[in-house]
């Protein structure tokens, strides 16, 4: 329950910070999805350039640079209309393999790129969406997950199909596929009843690992078990079924054992947890980092070991496993941005060199390659940009847990005079508030660097639940939404009040998803706050159980279903506590949004008004948990700023 474009910002991405104009004369360069070829000689990425916040946003190519250098070799941008999905490197480092979506023509187009030449090939185009293409070990063949005839965009996050007709009977099936490197048509492979979430092939190419749950796609993510598809008949076996959300599957060269992350995690996409291994035979997953004080957000094998990648506090470390002796010691690795194909980095075929992006609050993004424990930079696009903030790592201690936050304000604060403070509470839970530059042109970071400017602190806590340090950390609000979290970031407060100068009488509340929730929480337990933003939060758990359309997602984290223990879901429930509210509250929702579906706003906005607060709701058309369109990005980001002007100013 958040939003999974950004693992940074506190999860907020497209629909809470939002987007705008802001002229800048400088150019931000941007980039996603980094994969290092096998021989660790080449580095490709989906790069763009972004001066001042365009709107649209500007369109981005697939590039391919020089691992030594950061020298450009050759650019790829086969469908000047289409957004591209992670390029995958051939086993031989000659040719990548990408996804083009053509979204105003419902289209997905599979493109083969060889080095050296001008156009890519057109392997194949789908009615549908499309995404995450992969090689076969032997180069002959290549994979991808395919939706023909889609009726949404992949992922809870997405706008929601319409709901007519007889509901549920026509879910959309992702499916494991496969072409001929030199063409022809497209396979589906794995079983038409299936959602399968996550694939890799097998080492010996004749089959798949993958994460994949029956019916519907948005809710079962969360009841995934892990599975084995022949790539010949489409047969499927399980191999696990943990009690447990799985990510990143991969199989170990000898073909015998499958590593994957897992643990108590809030959507898909967002990863943290525990490293595991099961038998490709099948068997019970063994947990090779328990008690692990870190969490864990990519995987994967190198020879007979692994490579992981741990969030352990507020930094990003490098693990090296041994699948009988468990991690080693951590490797600090500095702000790495979630864009690695392994995960947070990519890395050769030999384990190596990796490659990776790297960025913080006010240092702008470059890329970074070479051996494991000497990456450096290897691109400058970015050195002119300033720092546009100030930053401070916070730490307190609350009923015996240490917690942690970002404090952004204005470059140059003044002792003798009183700032208002915005509050941030990310979503998730299960989520870490990471660093990510904000600069003259990141439409997520438009809000942040527009309130600082005008004199706010903004306050990102990552209270228990968060990721960070581990899976008893994360687990700690189980049962307890609003409880101990909330305590969190109330002491967070007066920790931030103790070293810089905020205005106790002038603090704002924001959140969007789980943010958003604890934000209708929030104005309805505390008059501390003295303006509000919800965005696409819950207010009534129990009818939310049945409105949405991830429900699956609830057990793990309430333990029982709102009919058999609803007193758990009324408890969390801010409209049962809506005659305490006094905060002056926008509210704002996607019209299409499958995850907090609009009529949870709607019942708190009517809440508010019954008890005479000033509020507002703003529903935006088509829009689903992630906002997409870029009028009402920018819309958003003017209704939260003037509103905190107009109570806090």
């Amino acid at each position: 329950m958040k939003i999974t474009e950004i693992a940074h910002l506190g999860m907020l991405a497209t629909a809470l910070f939002a987007a705008g104009v802001h002229a800048a004369p400088q150019s931000l360069r941007d980039y996603r999805a980094v994969a290092l070829s096998g021989n660790g000689q080449r580095i490709v990425a989906i790069e763009s350039s972004d001066t001042g916040g365009q709107i649209p946003r500007p369109h981005a190519a697939i590039v391919v640079r020089d691992a030594g250098s950061g020298a450009m070799v050759q650019q790829f941008d086969p469908c000047a209309v289409c957004s591209y999905d992670k390029p995958s490197w051939s086993p031989n480092g000659r040719q990548l393999a990408f996804v083009g979506y053509d979204a105003k023509a419902g289209k997905a187009s599979l493109f083969l790129a060889t080095l050296g030449q001008a156009k890519p090939a057109e392997l194949l185009n789908l009615k549908g969406v499309a995404s995450t293409a992969r090689w076969s070990p032997d180069g002959r063949q290549v994979a991808l997950l395919a939706t023909v005839g889609a009726r949404k965009l992949a992922g809870a996050v997405e706008a929601g199909a319409r709901q007519v007709g007889e509901v549920g009977s026509e879910d959309d099936a992702q499916r494991i596929a496969v072409v001929a490197a030199s063409g022809g048509e497209l396979r589906l492979v794995s079983p038409a009843d299936t959602y399968v979430y996550e694939y890799n092939w097998t080492p010996d190419g004749r089959g798949f690992v993958a994460t994949s749950a029956k019916g519907n796609g948005d809710s079962n993510w969360w009841v995934a078990k892990l599975s084995h598809i022949d790539a010949a008949s489409g047969a499927l076996r399980e191999i696990a079924a943990p009690a447990m959300q799985l990510n990143l599957p991969s199989v170990s060269p000898d073909g015998k054992t499958v590593a994957f992350v897992g643990g108590l995690m809030s959507d898909f996409g967002s990863i943290g947890g525990d490293i595991y291994t099961v038998p490709l035979s099948g068997g019970t997953p063994q947990n090779l980092t328990p008690d692990y004080r870190g969490t864990f957000n990519g995987v994967v094998w190198r020879g007979q070991g692994l490579l992981a990648t741990a969030l352990i506090d507020a930094q990003l470390a490098l693990v090296k496993l041994d699948p009988q002796s468990g991690p080693a010691a951590p490797q600090p690795l500095g702000e790495i941005s979630s864009a690695g194909s392994d995960g947070r980095l990519s890395f050769s075929a030999d384990g190596t060199q990796a490659a990776a992006v790297q960025e913080d609050f006010t240092h702008a993004a470059h890329l970074v390659a070479g051996p494991l424990n000497s990456l450096k930079k290897i691109t400058q696009d970015n050195d002119s940009l300033a720092p546009q903030l100030s930053v401070r790592n916070v730490g307190w201690s609350n009923e015996g847990y240490q917690v942690q936050g970002w404090l952004l304000g204005p470059l140059k604060v003044e002792a003798s005079k009183k700032h208002p403070m915005i509050v941030v509470v990310h979503g998730g839970p299960g989520a870490a508030v990471s660093p990510r530059y904000v600069g003259p042109g990141e439409l997520a970071s438009a809000q942040v660097r527009e309130l600082t400017e005008k004199g706010y602190f903004v306050f990102f806590p990552n209270p228990r639940g968060s990721f960070g340090q581990g899976q008893a950390f994360t687990r700690a609000n189980m049962r307890d939404f609003g409880g101990g979290d909330w305590r969190d970031i109330l002491a967070g407060i007066d920790a931030v009040e103790k070293i810089v100068p905020v205005d106790g009488q002038r603090l704002g509340l924001m959140g969007h998803s789980y943010g958003g929730f604890m934000t209708m929480w929030g104005v309805t337990h505390s008059t501390r706050f003295k303006a509000a933003v919800a965005g696409a939060g819950v207010s009534n758990w129990i009818s939310y159980y049945g409105q949405n359309g991830i429900n699956q997602w609830m057990i793990p984290f309430f333990g029982a279903s709102a009919y058999d223990d609803p007193e758990v879901y009324r408890k969390a429930s801010p409209i049962s506590t809506i005659k305490a509210a006094v905060t002056p509250t926008l509210i704002y929702v996607g019209e299409r949004d499958v995850e907090t579906p609009a009529a949870q706003s709607l019942e708190f906005w009517n809440g508010l008004r019954a008890m005479g607060v000033p509020s507002s709701l703003f529903i935006y058309d088509g829009e689903g948990h992630s906002f997409r369109k870029p009028e009402h990005q920018l819309d958003l980001r003017q209704r939260t700023l003037a509103w905190f002007e107009r109570y806090l100013k």
